[in-house]
């Protein structure tokens, strides 16, 4: 077994190397000759949100993420105005309709503000859709080639749960802002410092008995291994509980987590995310920092609202004998609300943004890992019943 050391086009541009890619989303070896869907990692995720102008400014200005590219009517788009916003690693394309008619305004009127597209860089498209369409995939875009002055793009885009797809894009002809029709744009924004440099995973809401569906998918269609299981007594209080599989490609730049929910006194979180969401979708992106104290102050400074934690959390003496030495004192993951767990490999910090959006669908997670592999299972009660908390506010509980 090798560690490949691909890096994508965004991950060369952030000058992050594989040493420092491995610790922010643990990394690992990985024979990329046997794969046969492979894939280098993320590319970008796509939005569609009800006013992208607006948007744009938000995750300039709260989230520190810089405008690079921009494709509108100006730029010969009657259909949409897209904005393109990258963090370190992380690049997001926000949609938001111009044409009343337009498909970005039917994604949205159905889903809310969310994503629409998981795109991901491949070294050759068309070996991976030839290799989905054999395995039943539905191609929903056939392999073609985009160009302009700067190059050649050629990209395709599968379907998976829901209305999500993943469209493939191999950059590897094309020296642009970001794909042809898309032109190179900045802003005079004064953008926040930046607090998140790359993506750890994405997670995924299915409907009920669905999950392993999805599983098989991203098995069969693209190459994907386990990575982790958690059943009901793993994600479980004392009202509702839910099932998850985490699938990831093989060296885990790219890690699937799939929720299904499981039957409860109560709803579930995933429950109330598949009505508000009207169907399966993204539930949330886990951002990775390297200073995720100073991510939270820096965020919360700015506006933003985090599940609170219960003290009981941090006075817990299992907890305390499980977690051992951390970097920081627990006086100061208490006092900002951060969770941490630990498993065989190291440990890790996180914390979850309340909803993004309007609806209660799409939030954020931000991660630091120390040597962790995982996605804090200790962590799922106090979690979840943060989350029932604010469904019960919201009277979905």
């Amino acid at each position: 077994m090798t560690m490949d050391n691909t890096l994508t086009s965004q991950e060369r541009l952030a000058e992050l190397d594989a040493e420092q890619l491995s610790r922010l989303v643990g990394l690992v070896e990985y024979d990329a000759g046997s794969d046969p869907f492979p894939v280098t990692g993320w590319d970008a995720v796509v939005w569609a949100v009800g006013n992208a102008t607006q948007a744009a400014h938000f995750y300039q200005v709260v989230y520190g993420m810089e405008l690079v590219a921009y494709s509108g009517p100006e730029t010969g788009n009657r259909d949409h105005q897209a904005y393109v916003l990258r963090s370190g690693a992380v690049r997001f394309e926000l949609r938001g309709a111009v044409d009343p008619a337009s498909p970005v305004a039917d994604q949205h009127r159905r889903h809310g503000d969310g994503v629409v597209d998981v795109a991901l860089e491949v070294p050759d498209v068309d070996r991976c859709v030839a290799h989905a369409r054999a395995q039943g995939a539905s191609v929903l875009v056939e392999p073609h080639d985009l160009s302009d002055e700067h190059g050649t793009v050629r990209t395709a885009a599968i379907a998976t749960y829901g209305e999500t797809r993943h469209t493939l894009v191999d950059r590897s002809r094309y020296s642009g802002p970001y794909l042809p029709g898309y032109v190179a744009r900045s802003s005079t924004v004064e953008r926040g410092k930046r607090v998140f440099q790359a993506l750890d995973h994405v997670v995924g809401n299915v409907e009920m008995g669905r999950m392993d569906t999805w599983v098989d998918f991203y098995h069969r269609i693209m190459g994907f291994t386990d990575m982790a299981e958690f059943v009901g007594s793993d994600i479980a209080t004392e009202y509702s509980a839910l099932m998850s599989k985490v699938v990831a490609s093989g060296n885990h730049r790219v890690k699937f987590p799939l929720n299904e929910p499981s039957i409860g006194k109560k709803r579930s979180q995933i429950d109330e995310f598949l009505d508000f969401h009207a169907g399966p979708g993204v539930q949330h992106l886990a951002l990775a920092t390297n200073d995720i104290l100073t991510t939270v102050d820096t965020l919360r400074a700015r506006g933003v609202t985090f599940l609170p934690t219960p003290s009981s959390y941090y006075t817990d003496p299992a907890l305390r004998a499980r977690i051992g030495e951390v970097r920081v004192p627990i006086e100061e993951l208490e006092s900002r609300g951060i969770l941490v767990d630990r498993d065989e490999d190291g440990y890790l910090l996180q914390i979850f943004t309340a909803p993004v959006g309007d609806r209660p669908t799409v939030f954020f997670e931000f991660i630091e890992r120390h040597g962790s592999l995982g996605f804090g299972i200790g962590n799922f009660k106090a979690l979840f019943e943060a989350i029932e908390r604010e469904q019960a506010r919201r009277g979905n509980f």
